[in-house]
């Protein structure tokens, strides 16, 4: 079994991600002890003025069954994927996908298969 540092270094292999996040863009979260990934949509960002250094409240929905709203207060390297961050005594991972790519296309793209019209117009 894997830990959570040697499967976030893996990553980029297998996801295109992004180095920022924003309202809107979709999160992979990973939670250590049992290694488990699932998905949030971000839906909110804002800043936490109770606290002197930058820390910032990052609302999500969860795209689990059900989903849920969670929200996190977090350092911007910590839901930027530039840090790996303990909540609960658990280590987690936050970083945001890119389904952007170059030209809309992603790194491993099914190629389509262009077919012939089998029927013909006679005139």
């Amino acid at each position: 079994m894997q830990d959570l540092e040697a499967v976030v270094r893996e990553l980029g292999q297998t996801f295109r991600l992004k180095g920022t996040t924003a309202v809107g863009d979709v999160v992979l979260i990973m939670v250590d002890n049992p290694l488990t990934m699932l998905y949030g949509l971000v839906t909110g960002i804002e800043r936490d003025a109770s606290r002197l250094d930058e820390w910032w409240h990052l609302a999500m929905q969860l795209l689990s069954f059900p989903p849920q709203h969670a929200v996190w207060t977090l350092r911007t390297p910590q839901f930027t994927g530039r840090e790996i961050f303990t909540m609960g005594g658990e280590k987690r991972f936050v970083k945001a996908l890119d389904f952007g790519g170059q030209d809309g296309v992603t790194g491993n793209t099914i190629p389509t298969v262009v077919k012939k019209p089998t029927l013909r117009r006679i005139k």
